[in-house]
């Protein structure tokens, strides 16, 4: 009994350090926080910034896992709020600027008359997965 609990949390701890690892990986590849760090000419703190990151998604996930409440009440929220929404902003504005690289990749490949195909591949997939998906939940109820 004890074997297969600690088994599972060794499992559990370490498929949370690799999707974790995933994360802060693309976080940092899509260039969130050099570009903070470049914006306001703080480049030589790049490795505070960094594990400010790291830090934030640590604490959040023990406060979301072991259900501890934060003092502070709705200002504390409001101010979390902002400031993941700039976080998420800037997150999703470099996100954009990778888009660039689809239509380079499009003409290397010499692909170009086979984009609606590719397009209404991914349109059907994402809908056949949706209607499997409702569809399984819809048998449950």
């Amino acid at each position: 009994m004890w074997a297969q609990n600690i088994l599972l949390a060794v499992i559990g701890l370490s498929a949370g350090v690799i999707v974790a690892s995933g994360l802060f990986s693309f976080v940092i590849e899509l260039g969130v926080v050099s570009d903070f760090a470049d914006r306001t000419h703080t480049g030589e703190h790049i490795l505070l910034y960094e594990d400010s990151v790291a830090l934030g998604g640590i604490l959040a996930n023990i406060f979301w896992v072991f259900h501890i409440s934060i003092p502070g009440g709705n200002i504390l929220a409001a101010v979390f709020g902002i400031l993941g929404g700039i976080f998420v902003g800037c997150w999703a504005m470099a996100l954009a600027e990778m888009l660039n690289v689809f239509p380079i990749f499009i003409r290397r490949m010499k692909i170009i008359k086979s984009v609606p195909y590719l397009i209404l591949g991914i349109a059907v997939g994402k809908t056949v997965g949706a209607l499997l998906f409702f569809a399984n939940h819809w048998g449950q109820q």
